[in-house]
């Protein structure tokens, strides 16, 4: 039960939130990044199904509310607060972005409108698996980009900040445009591509490198991949070439890509092995690939494993889940940080998205009903209603599709591997702007 996947502040304040007679309010929480990490033009939302999974499943057990009561910080709750969370389930109402759409800062990716406490308990658990997933996505976007069609695969498990990191890294991988990964329970639970053959303890268990290829080839037929660098990478070559077919290729894990890839075509080429394919792997990431293709390397695809699986030149996102409205028996309140470079706007928000730029307002507003206006497309839709699930959700290939055709719609610009300029625009309605200036007024004297 995931009742306690969260900070035990989040667990403290539904307890006051339940001692002040505040369970009856219903909240709106908004999950959005302040700022794009450096070099980033753009994030591909990703974690979408955890966060249905999660939600839907929250509460918690006997044996949790018995911890929790043996805390000093609950000392002096009620004990109804605790029959309260044996009875918890989300009940609430999700609104999201669909995975592999691209987003901008300052836009929500994730709106949470349910009773105050199941939403502020949701907090940790939603930012930690939208955020990652969305941090490694959008660096899976940024490698395949820079691969310029030739085919990525994520290795990067064993890399990874755990193993249970590893497989939701596979699956943002795979939506970000990778065409698999090596992680076979990734494969499993999202029908996600799995890629693999042999590492340099296959080939040095045998007596000779030779002997190690002609197993491999018996064991795996046309999709043998042979590593050819565990002794020499031109004689390892060499001799996977003389065994001819089946292959499906050659793979180099170590030294000069660059020169080895030219010798190691060369070779395949004069064994009569055109259609037999380079892979390279080692230490890779977007930068190494797209300067190995502008020198002419003849590669074909590349693994990718440890910059990709920790996104490791950003290796946090800074995703935040703010309140923006209260709802309770006196009516709705909208709420607003004032705290300088933390700043937020209230109210629930839509993105409407134009052809050549974005448009944050308020849900009720409807920027393409104005005579002459252009068409645009509103991206947070229902996923969730007083708890249940409005639709199934697209899978992972169909969430990999969709950042795909959305990627391709942005301008070039934006899809290069250094911070664009312009950027992509997002603009505020004038009627959320309004609305700020309302509620800062209203909290008169609180900013200093």
């Amino acid at each position: 039960m995931p009742g306690l996947l969260t900070d035990l502040y989040q667990l403290t304040m539904a307890a006051g939130y339940f001692q002040a007679g505040k369970t009856g309010e219903r909240a709106t929480f908004e999950m959005f990044v302040r700022r794009l990490p450096a070099n980033r033009n753009y994030l591909i939302a990703a974690g979408l199904a955890q966060a249905v999974e999660y939600l839907a499943g929250l509460r918690f057990s006997a044996e949790q509310i018995a911890w929790l009561r043996g805390l000093p910080q609950f000392s002096r709750v009620r004990p109804e607060f605790f029959d309260e969370l044996g009875r918890l389930r989300f009940r609430g109402d999700l609104f999201a972005v669909p995975e592999g759409t691209p987003v901008f800062a300052g836009e929500p990716i994730l709106t949470v409108r349910a009773p105050l406490v199941e939403a502020q308990i949701a907090e940790t658990c939603l930012l930690a698996t939208v955020g990652f997933q969305t941090m490694i996505a959008s660096k899976a976007a940024r490698v395949v980009e820079a691969a310029a069609g030739r085919a990525v695969v994520e290795f990067g498990t064993r890399r990874a900040h755990s193993p249970q990191a590893g497989v939701l890294a596979g699956r943002a991988a795979y939506i970000g445009g990778c065409v698999g990964t090596s992680n076979t329970e990734t494969g499993f639970r999202f029908a996600v591509p799995v890629f693999g053959t042999a590492a340099h303890s296959f080939v040095m268990s045998f007596a000779s490198e030779m002997e190690s290829f002609r197993h491999l080839q018996k064991l795996l037929g046309e999709a043998t991949v042979y590593l050819v660098d565990s002794y020499n990478t031109v004689e390892g070559t060499r001799r996977a070439a003389s065994l001819g077919k089946p292959l499906w290729g050659v793979r180099l894990d170590s030294g000069d890509l660059l020169e080895l890839s030219r010798a190691a075509r060369g070779i395949l080429d004069q064994a009569g092995l055109g259609e037999a394919r380079i892979m390279a792997t080692g230490d890779l990431n977007e930068y190494k690939i797209r300067d190995l293709l502008a020198a002419g390397a003849p590669i074909d695809s590349f693994g990718v494993g440890t910059e990709l699986a920790t996104s490791a030149d950003a290796p946090n996102l800074g995703v935040v889940y703010k309140l923006v409205e209260l709802e309770g028996e006196s009516g709705k309140r909208y709420t607003v940080k004032l705290s300088q470079d933390k700043q937020t706007l209230p109210g629930p928000k839509q993105v409407f998205r134009f052809a050549d730029r974005d448009l944050v307002g308020c849900t009720w507003e409807c920027p393409t009903c104005v005579p002459g206006a252009s068409p645009a497309e509103a991206l947070l839709r229902p996923i969730m209603l007083e708890g249940r699930l409005v639709e199934p959700l697209p899978d992972a290939r169909a969430a990999r599709d969709h950042a795909a055709r959305s990627l391709a719609r942005l301008p070039a610009r934006l899809r290069g591997l250094a911070a664009a300029e312009p950027g992509w625009s997002v603009d505020y309605s004038g009627e959320l702007l309004a609305l700020g200036a309302s509620a800062e007024r209203r909290l008169g004297g609180m900013r200093a």
